[in-house]
């Protein structure tokens, strides 16, 4: 078993720590919110007082940040990871970012003679508390090898996605599908509403059918066809609008730099700023529904 610091103990952090524990590891965790810090230390692990000390420490280290500006704060900054982590460490970077920083670290990393990857994930914070995520891996095919052990006891499933960044851009094109077929998975329902069609009918034709997608058969954003989906819940976020916002920013920021041709995923964009400019930025990303409905 590993000796593991943990920074970022977040929405989704914090669990991912916790499963950590229970898998066997040594755990020491850094993050700014003490309370979160405190439900690790009850759990079993370790509170380390900064960034410079988790880093030394580790034989693994992870970090689960809110965006870029941060993982390049915490990994090139001043008493910052890569110049406190001792050679061969092994640094996975799990928070959902831009490629071009993931790639502008891992070559730091390497240059310090440092193993790294870069793991997003998709789960939502079910996912994160349930072990069940899956690890979008990008990275050398040794460092791969070396973290999915570690990553096991998080997720239930790891994929290498290839080179440096490569989890970032599997992670960033997938939301970007999620992110559109949640939306018209959604004007779909509301258009049965009008028409006076069922929705358990809808559902039941269309599940089976070829307008079946995760976000109708896992996540239906209405309530009723699939009793776990947050639209029983009010829309309680498994995973926010905002957050849904956040990736597909990110997507259209890699389109740009690609020259690549996104013209449904830059509409759902600009429709999940809408929804969250009214507030619904903390809901979960199905309630669009109501958006669209004009229910908000």
């Amino acid at each position: 078993m590993a000796r593991i610091g943990f920074i970022g103990l977040g929405n989704m952090g914090l669990p991912m720590a916790l499963n950590l524990i229970k898998a066997g590891h040594q755990v020491e965790g850094f993050d700014v919110n003490g309370a979160a810090v405190a439900k690790l230390r009850d759990a079993g692990g370790a509170e380390l007082e900064s960034v410079k000390l988790a880093a030394a420490r580790a034989d693994v280290l992870i970090t689960m940040l809110p965006s870029g500006n941060e993982v390049r704060e915490v990994y090139l900054g001043p008493a910052g990871v890569l110049e406190s982590a001792n050679p061969g460490t092994l640094l996975i970077d799990s928070s959902t970012i831009d490629v071009e920083t993931a790639r502008l670290v891992a070559v730091a990393a390497e240059g310090r003679g440092l193993s790294m990857v870069d793991a997003p994930v998709s789960g939502g914070v079910g996912g994160a508390q349930a072990a069940t995520l899956t690890f979008m891996v990008g990275g050398p095919e040794a460092a791969f090898v070396r973290a999915k052990p570690v990553l096991e006891g998080m997720g239930k499933t790891i994929v290498h996605a290839g080179g440096a960044g490569n989890g970032q851009a599997a992670k960033i094109c997938n939301n970007m599908m999620l992110g559109a077929a949640m939306i018209v998975t959604a004007e779909a329902f509301v258009l049965a509403e009008k028409l006076g069609l069922d929705k358990q009918r809808l559902f039941d034709i269309s599940s089976k059918s070829s307008g079946q997608s995760w976000s109708m058969t896992a996540y239906c954003p209405v309530p009723g066809p699939v009793p776990s989906s947050p639209a029983n819940r009010d829309y309680q976020a498994g995973f926010t609008a905002a957050m849904m916002l956040k990736d597909l920013k990110l997507a259209q920021d890699a389109a740009s730099t690609a020259g690549a041709a996104t013209p449904l995923g830059a509409e759902a964009a600009a429709l999940y700023a809408l929804y969250v400019a009214h507030g619904e930025g903390g809901r979960d990303f199905s309630g669009i529904i109501r958006f669209l409905r004009g229910s908000i």
